[in-house]
C-alpha cells in the first residue's frame, strides 16, 4: 500500500526545498562563502520559531519556512546568513564567562553590521534609524568591529541613564536567530578546550578567507569588513595556540572515558554477570598551567583599556582550554623601568576578585630587565617552583636583557616591533588589539 504524505512530512519537505533554494541563492552572490554555507545539517525543530545552529545543525520550523517565504524571501536569506557568520565567527564559543544577555545581542549586532555592509541583494535591506546611529557609532570608535568590542560598548551603555531602555530596544532591533543551542558554562565552571564543531568552523573560517582571497580582486567594503572579523579570529586563535606552549602534561585523578571500551565492559558484565573484563582508568592526562606569570609594560605608551582587555582575554582563554584549573598559580606583575606591582593569584575565583580592582600602575619608561630579575629572585626564594613560562604584554620599546632565563619566555606585542631588538631566545607574537580594546582614551 503506498505510503500517504502527512502534513507535517509535506511541510517538512517543502521547507527543505526552500531552504536548498536559500542557499543555492546566497552561494551565487558569495561565491567564497561555499563551503560555509553548506556545512550545516538542516533539521526541523517545533520548539524554535526561527533559525537555530549548535555549530553541526541549521534547526528550522516549518511553519515560519513557509509562511515567511511567501512574504519575504530576504529575511529567511539574511537569517540563514546570520547563524553561519556566527560559527564562523566562532560566537557560540568564544562567550567564556560573559554575560550571556550581553554577548547575544553583540554578536547579532556584529553579523548584522557585517551583512549590512556587504550590500548583496539577496540579503539587502532598508536600514532603520537605530542601526544606522549603531553603526555610526562603532565606526566612530575606530578600534574595528567584533563581538568583543561591542560587547564592551553595550557595558558602557547599561551604565548609563536609560541604558536598560536602550539595551532592550537594541536586543529587539538586531534579533534574527535563536541562540538556545550555544554551548553554555555551568555553576562558573571551566569550560573544555575547542570541540570537534569549532575546530571545524575554525577550519572552515581559514578556508573561506583564502578563497576570497584566491579571486584575484580587492575586496569591496562589506568583504574587507567580513575579512577583518576573520582576521581578528585568527588572532584569538593564534593566541589560543600559544597558551598552549606553557602548559605541562600532568595526570589527574578523574575516569577517562576516552580510553575506556565500552564494548569489553558490557561484554565482562554478560558473561561473568558482576565481573568486567575491563575498568575505566582512574587517571587521565592533561594540559595544565601550573605557574605562570604575566608581566604588564605600564609605561606611558601603554593603555590601561588595553590591558585590562588583556588580561581578561588570556583569562578567558585560559579557563576555557581547560588549562587554569583551581590549583594553578599565576602572577601578573605591573612594571615600567621597575616593578611597581605583584599580585598572586589562585584560582579562578580570585581572578575574578582581581579584574574587580584592577588598577594600573605606573607610568615611567619601559625596561624588561627588572620584571625578570624580580622573577629570578623569587625562583631562588623557592616562591616560585615551577614556572610554565612568562608572558611579557608590552608595545616592544624598551631594554631587553641580553642573558637568556631559566623559563619559556614570550614577548607578545600590540604593533609593529623592531624584531632585531628582541633577543633570539624570546618567543613572539603580535597581537591584535581591536579584539580586546574597548577605548583609545585609555580610560
Amino acid at each position: 500500500m503506498a505510503h500517504i504524505q502527512t502534513q507535517g512530512e509535506w511541510e517538512e519537505e517543502m521547507s527543505g526545498r526552500i531552504l536548498n533554494w536559500i542557499r543555492d541563492g546566497l552561494y551565487v552572490e558569495l561565491r567564497f562563502f561555499g563551503i560555509a554555507l553548506f556545512a550545516l545539517t538542516p533539521q526541523a525543530d517545533g520548539a524554535v520559531r526561527t533559525f537555530a545552529t549548535d555549530g553541526k545543525r541549521i534547526c528550522f520550523s516549518t511553519e515560519q519556512m513557509l509562511r515567511v517565504f511567501r512574504q519575504n524571501e530576504q529575511f529567511l536569506s539574511r537569517a540563514y546568513l546570520h547563524a553561519v557568520l556566527h560559527c564562523i565567527f566562532s560566537h557560540l564559543w568564544i562567550g567564556g564567562n560573559r554575560d550571556r544577555q550581553l554577548w547575544n545581542t553583540a554578536c547579532d549586532i556584529a553579523v548584522e553590521y557585517v551583512i549590512d555592509g556587504l550590500g548583496k541583494p539577496c540579503t539587502k535591506r532598508i536600514l532603520s534609524w537605530q542601526r544606522r546611529q549603531m553603526y555610526e557609532r562603532l565606526k566612530a570608535q575606530k578600534t574595528g568591529v567584533s563581538a568583543a568590542v561591542i560587547y564592551r560598548m553595550l557595558e558602557d551603555i547599561t551604565g548609563e541613564e536609560g541604558g536598560a531602555g536602550i539595551l532592550l530596544s537594541l536586543q529587539q532591533e538586531f534579533y534574527t536567530d535563536d541562540h538556545r543551542y550555544w554551548p553554555q558554562q555551568k555553576d562558573g565552571s571551566a569550560m573544555q578546550g575547542p570541540g570537534e564543531a569549532q575546530k571545524k568552523w575554525e577550519h572552515i573560517a581559514r578556508q573561506t578567507r583564502l578563497l576570497q582571497e584566491e579571486r584575484g580582486r580587492d575586496p569591496d567594503e562589506g568583504e574587507a569588513q567580513l575579512l577583518e572579523n576573520l582576521s581578528v579570529q585568527k588572532s584569538r586563535r593564534s593566541y589560543r595556540d600559544f597558551l598552549r606552549k606553557f602548559a605541562v602534561l600532568q595526570e589527574e585523578l578523574h575516569c577517562d572515558m576516552d580510553e575506556f571500551d565500552l564494548n569489553y565492559y558490557y561484554y565482562g558484565l554478560l558473561l561473568y554477570r558482576n565481573l568486567p573484563l575491563i575498568e575505566p582508568l582512574e587517571s587521565r592526562e592533561v594540559h595544565r598551567i601550573r605557574e605562570f606569570v604575566i608581566v604588564i609594560d605600564t609605561s606611558d605608551s601603554t593603555s590601561g583599556a588595553l590591558v585590562s582587555g588583556f588580561l581578561k582575554e588570556t583569562a578567558d582563554i585560559l579557563t576555557q582550554s581547560g588549562s587554569f584549573s583551581e590549583s594553578s598559580v599565576i602572577r601578573i606583575l605591573q612594571c615600567d623601568n621597575q616593578v611597581r606591582s605583584d599580585t598572586r593569584i589562585r584560582g579562578r575565583r580570585e581572578l575574578d576578585r582581581f579584574f574587580e580592582a584592577f588598577r594600573l600602575c605606573g607610568g615611567g619608561g619601559t625596561d624588561f630587565r627588572p620584571a625578570f630579575s624580580y622573577v629570578d629572585g623569587l625562583m631562588e626564594q623557592g616562591q616560585i617552583r615551577n614556572l610554565a613560562g612568562l608572558l611579557y604584554f608590552t608595545d616592544g620599546k624598551g631594554i631587553y636583557p641580553k642573558r637568556r632565563p631559566e623559563y619559556k619566555t614570550a614577548f607578545l606585542f600590540l604593533e609593529e616591533y623592531d624584531e632585531a631588538a628582541v633577543p633570539p631566545w624570546a618567543m613572539r607574537l603580535r597581537l591584535l588589539p581591536e579584539e580586546w580594546m574597548c577605548r583609545r582614551d585609555g580610560s
